[in-house]
């Protein structure tokens, strides 16, 4: 990945490579302000020659694509995965809190005592929509002459709503018709054939088909297939057998309307786009199915000269923990619990090793995720435990372990391949 790069006075200059990094540093030419993204300040007076940079992003409720571009280079290129059990984990707390309260004391019933602030979102909404909007201004922050364009959605609704939208109406620019549909049954499907319940075949395109007939011209009455089925649907004479299947329904779209409103708010010079001119966009640059892909086709990059191969993965790590030891009320307790101890596998540190420090083990890069009385586990970045091959527990002794860096609740991996990720669909 390019390591950032500002001036004396704290402007941004064009990025730099890793090797031109090092010999900086090397030098005392310049000092490191920021490990992730990694970014360094010279300390000596420069011209700062600037050209002109596009940042790109795949905004969703689960992964967000980044990309950043400069006339036909791809500077750098990664995804950024957020979290996902906010919901579960406030539902365990409201639930624990309901039940120690109907236990232990009895409280009076008080009305109207808690109003909404204006513009509140749920905690799991609203955790997902500030970390994209703080990963896009911290990347739009570090890039000289920076153009900015984000995904806000798959398709267009309003088109799907109203084929006759246009001009003014639009708001947003103009959409392609078909190709809308197409984006929001790929969204919707999670980018499987109706038919034959496979996924994405190369050479083997979709095609949409009306499930009651072009009379009845409704999003619940569209089917997603690939070509050949569409062809042996027909052939064979079993339309009926999409009839009786119930679709499946866009939960993501809610997500993505309240996150559109705010990117609308919070960046007024960005330009905004849809998923089905990003897939267009994306066949002409002849780049397969993927958030960093999509991101570089968003950027508004006709032509790529130099694509590198090495992929950032940004992933978020709930690093506090709550200690829910007092889920179950001992019985006859006369005094409070005011002296109680977190299993030693709830800890935050243990023999100068803390909760998802970024450590080498057996060569390999990984994150602390949790302790035993003797060890600690450790997870790759992709959520698999690093295991001794000759073990059958997770568990790795501290003395094998050599920490490379403290972390806050955020996982950096930036030397990743593409081979590295498992295809996305959608």
């Amino acid at each position: 990945m390019i390591v950032f790069v500002i001036n004396k006075h704290g402007e941004v200059l064009m990025p730099c490579s890793n090797r031109k990094a090092r010999i900086l540093l090397k030098d005392e030419k310049a000092k490191i302000v920021n490990y992730k993204p990694f970014t360094i300040q010279l300390l000596y007076g420069s011209t700062g020659y600037k050209q002109e940079t596009r940042l790109g992003v795949d905004t969703g409720s689960k992964h967000i694509g980044i990309a950043i571009t400069s006339a036909n280079i791809v500077l750098a290129k990664g995804q950024i995965d957020l979290r996902q059990d906010v919901k579960q984990l406030l539902e365990t707390r409201k639930i624990m809190r309901r039940g120690r309260r109907n236990r232990l004391r009895y409280r009076k019933v008080r009305f109207l005592n808690r109003k909404r602030p204006e513009g509140w979102l749920p905690p799991s909404v609203q955790s997902r929509v500030d970390n994209t909007v703080n990963w896009i201004n911290k990347f739009y922050r570090l890039l000289p002459k920076c153009s900015l364009t984000i995904e806000v959605a798959k398709f267009d609704i309003q088109k799907i709503e109203n084929p006759e939208i246009e001009g003014t109406d639009y708001q947003q620019g103009t959409m392609y018709d078909y190709r809308n549909r197409v984006a929001y049954l790929i969204a919707r499907e999670n980018c499987k054939c109706q038919y034959c319940k496979e996924s994405y075949k190369k050479g083997d395109g979709w095609k949409l088909h009306h499930i009651w007939g072009k009379s009845k011209d409704r999003p619940q009455d569209w089917a997603l297939l690939h070509e050949s089925c569409h062809k042996e649907l027909h052939s064979k004479c079993q339309e009926k057998l999409l009839q009786n299947k119930k679709s499946k329904s866009y939960k993501e779209s809610t997500f993505m309307s309240i996150i559109r409103k705010r990117l609308f708010t919070l960046f007024l010079n960005a330009s905004f786009t849809y998923g089905n001119i990003t897939f267009q966009d994306r066949c002409v640059l002849r780049l397969d199915k993927s958030h960093y892909n999509d991101a570089i086709a968003i950027s508004g990059i006709k032509s790529i000269k130099n694509n590198l191969d090495d992929v950032f993965l940004i992933k978020q790590f709930r690093k506090k923990k709550r200690s829910l030891h007092e889920a179950t009320a001992r019985k006859g307790r006369k005094i409070k619990n005011t002296e109680s101890k977190r299993n030693s596998k709830n800890t935050k540190e243990q023999s100068g090793i803390f909760l998802n420090d970024c450590v080498r083990i057996l060569g390999r890069l990984g994150f602390v995720s949790g302790f035993t009385s003797g060890g600690c586990y450790v997870k790759d970045v992709f959520d698999k435990y690093i295991q001794i091959s000759s073990k059958s527990y997770k568990q790795i002794n501290t003395s094998l372990i050599e920490v490379i860096s403290h972390n806050n609740n955020w996982q950096f991996i930036s030397h990743l391949k593409e081979g590295d990720f498992l295809p996305e669909v959608g």
